[in-house]
Formats: structure tokens, C-alpha cells, sequence
């Protein structure tokens, strides 16, 4: 198995994330029509009234399905995209293009679309096709590839857009029932249901494309069919509310296998609106790389085999952990196999908050952490706790 997007693919080229949103990029005939024709519009569907969330009388499953369909369709898009291709230009010294599509969703009047990164990244144009068909041009406001998200602008009558409604991505539940829509295949308008899966999953983000070693933390699994074309997409609540945006999926085959990712709205809010505000977002970075305390790691330490935490391996230099005066290992051991340093910090907690592992580390920095912000770490130093402050910096 293997972790695939569902998104552009860069000129044909998987990726150990292949991103969800995009077909894989198609070099087409000259002359020959396009792939992805315009579609119709769907006749009593754009002008749907909010219903949801109000107090209605009981509803079968079928009928709420119909109801976040006719609330959620009017607000996702189309993308389609050209990329100038690599090689020599064609006999006639033209340029030769590559075209992909994917998903994506009004996110205000303003004309702002969210998106993936891996969806419009190396774009030289950008098209978006709306729900009842109208097909405009879209410029580029801002992308963040360590959370694969980006932010694309339409002109647009403020009568033509539909902002989709978003709900805190915290509170949802494992078994909580979701629909997934966007465009699988440049299907446009599919909408798919499910349940959500697993919470609290990591992605890689820059790492899959050669980049540092970080991750979208937070991550919601999904069952609802994802596929290529889906990146961009949304994954909303029976509300029609937004929990997530459709991002990836593992596969062997480069389809839907039932286990579907989307990144939440807890890292989208605050992504989103410092790429419209800046173009850009600043990552906190706390500068180490850690470990998971296990029982042999534990056993080396000379501490409690329940012992939990996040053991601190290397620091990055004059990084903030360094300059706050923690310490990486000391010593390299081998367990199964593999080579450890052991003998620095063990995290236990920061503000408060324990950090049992890894993620929970790097999920507190994406939620409640910003550059320049004085956090408090308490730690083990040679089986003693002890507190330090670290200034959180900010990823290169």
C-alpha cells in the first residue's frame, strides 16, 4: 500500500504522495476537443435555500443527502489547469502544454477559491468552472506547500458566489457520517458518503516532493471514496459544513482503497487567512528532531518502562530549543536494528499540555503556537523534570 494524492501529478509523475485533487496531467491533440467539457448546469439545484442546520423535521437518510448536496454543490469548483511541458518545443517552436484538473471552494464574496497547492503548483493558467457552468480565469493569491493548501482568486459577480459554511474540524467524531464532493476523473459535481475514519493523522507535506521532513498533523481519515481529481474537494459534515479539505489517499492502484485524508479546518482557518492577508504562512518550528519514548528506549535511559514522551534526538543549530538550552542525545545505542541517540531531553509537556508522542508535539504547534510566541516545556533531564521557556521560531 501506499500513500497516493489525488491531485495534479507533476507531468506524469507519482509521487509517493500522489495528491488527491488532480487527473494526471494528458498532453492532448492538436485540435482534439477538450477532455473535460463544460457541464450543464443542474436546473434547481444554484438556487437552493440554507436549510440545514435549522430545526427541521426528521429526515431520512436519502433526504439529508439531497440536502447537503443542494446546500455544498453551488460552492465547489472545477479547476483545470496548463503546465508548460518540459523538452523541446513542437516543429513549429510552440510551446508544449500539459493540462490536469482538480476540485476546489469559494471561501468568500471576495472571490477567494481554496484549494491544494499540489493542484495549481507550476500552473501557467488557471481556469474555474462554477457549479452552474460559468468558466473563469484565476490568479494565484498565495500557496503553502508544508500544509498543501493555496489560495486562488476569481472575478466574479458577488450574486455568483457561494461561501461554503465551515465547522470546527476538533470536535468531530470517529463514526461521524461525512460527504466528500468534488470532481474524481473531472466528474463534476460527484458526491460521495461515508464515515469519519481516524483522527489526529499525519501526511507528509514537503517531504513527499524532497523537502524537510515535515508533516500536516491533525489529519481527518475518511472511507467516502476519494479519487484523483478530488484534491481541493471538501469532506463535510450532515450540515453541509466544512470539516476538511479532500487531499490524498493509500492505494495500490492509484484509486479509491477506502482510506481517504483531508486536512482540517482547524490548520485551514488560519492557513487561509494569512494567504489572503500576507500571500504566505509562517510554521512554527520549535527546531529538533524527536523520537517516541518506547519501552527500550526507556530501558537505555534508565527510566520507567511506562515512561511517555517525546525524547529529543538531534537540535537544530541555534535553533529555539537550543538557544532555550535543551538537550539532543548523547549517545548512539541500536535497537532492532536501528541506531538511536539516546541520553538527551524527554518532553513531557508544553503550557501544560502533555506531549505523549510526536505528533501530539507537532499538533499543538500547528493549533496553538505561533513564531515569536514564549511557550513552557517540562521535561526529564537524567530522570529529573525540569521547566524551560523556548521562543518558537519560525520554519525556513
Amino acid at each position: 500500500m501506499r500513500t497516493v494524492g489525488v491531485g495534479l501529478l507533476p507531468l506524469s509523475v507519482f509521487i509517493a504522495l500522489a495528491l488527491v485533487a488532480c487527473a494526471s496531467l494528458t498532453t492532448p491533440t492538436p485540435g482534439a476537443p477538450p477532455a473535460n467539457p463544460t457541464p450543464a448546469a443542474r436546473p434547481g439545484l444554484t438556487n437552493a435555500s440554507s436549510t440545514l442546520g435549522q430545526t427541521l423535521d426528521p429526515l431520512s437518510y436519502e433526504q439529508m443527502l439531497e440536502r447537503v448536496y443542494a446546500e455544498v454543490s453551488p460552492s465547489v469548483v472545477n479547476i483545470d489547469i496548463a503546465q508548460r511541458a518540459g523538452g523541446a518545443p513542437s516543429p513549429f517552436g510552440e510551446d508544449r502544454f500539459e493540462y490536469g484538473n482538480g476540485s476546489g471552494f469559494v471561501w468568500d464574496k471576495s472571490g477567494h477559491i481554496v484549494t491544494n497547492n499540489h493542484v495549481i503548483d507550476g500552473a501557467s493558467r488557471i481556469r474555474v468552472t462554477f457549479f452552474d457552468g460559468a468558466t473563469v480565469e484565476a490568479v494565484v493569491v498565495g500557496a503553502d506547500p508544508d500544509s498543501d493548501l493555496a489560495v486562488i482568486r476569481v472575478d466574479m459577480p458577488l450574486e455568483r458566489l457561494r461561501p461554503i459554511q465551515t465547522t470546527d474540524s476538533t470536535v468531530a467524531q470517529v463514526g461521524q457520517l461525512v460527504v466528500a464532493i468534488g470532481n474524481p476523473f473531472g466528474l463534476q459535481g460527484t458526491m460521495t458518503t461515508g464515515i469519519v475514519s481516524g483522527l489526529g493523522r499525519s501526511l507528509p507535506a514537503t517531504a513527499a516532493l524532497g523537502g524537510a521532513g515535515y508533516v500536516i498533523p491533525d489529519i481527518i481519515q475518511t472511507d467516502a471514496a476519494i479519487n484523483p481529481g478530488n484534491s481541493g474537494g471538501v469532506l463535510v459534515d450532515m450540515r453541509g459544513r466544512l470539516l476538511g479539505v479532500t487531499s490524498a489517499i493509500i492505494s495500490p492502484v492509484r484509486a479509491s482503497a477506502g482510506v481517504g485524508f483531508a486536512i482540517p479546518t482547524v490548520i485551514v482557518n488560519k492557513v487561509v487567512a494569512a494567504l489572503i492577508a500576507d500571500g504566505r504562512f509562517t510554521h512554527s518550528w520549535f527546531g529538533i528532531s524527536m523520537v517516541a519514548m518506547r519501552i527500550d528506549i526507556a530501558r537505555e535511559m534508565g527510566l520507567p518502562a511506562t515512561q511517555r514522551g517525546v525524547l529529543i534526538v538531534t537540535l537544530a543549530p541555534d535553533g529555539p530549543a537550543a538557544r532555550a538550552g535543551l538537550r539532543a542525545g548523547t549517545r548512539e545505542v541500536t535497537i532492532d536494528g536501528q541506531t538511536v541517540a539516546v541520553g538527551g531531553d524527554v518532553l513531557t509537556a508544553v503550557d501544560g499540555v502533555p506531549i505523549p508522542d510526536p505528533d501530539a508535539l507537532t499538533r499543538f504547534l500547528a493549533r496553538s503556537t505561533r513564531p515569536g510566541q514564549d511557550v513552557v516545556v517540562t521535561f526529564l533531564r537524567d530522570g529529573l523534570e525540569q521547566t524551560a521557556t523556548v521562543t518558537i521560531g519560525e520554519r525556513q
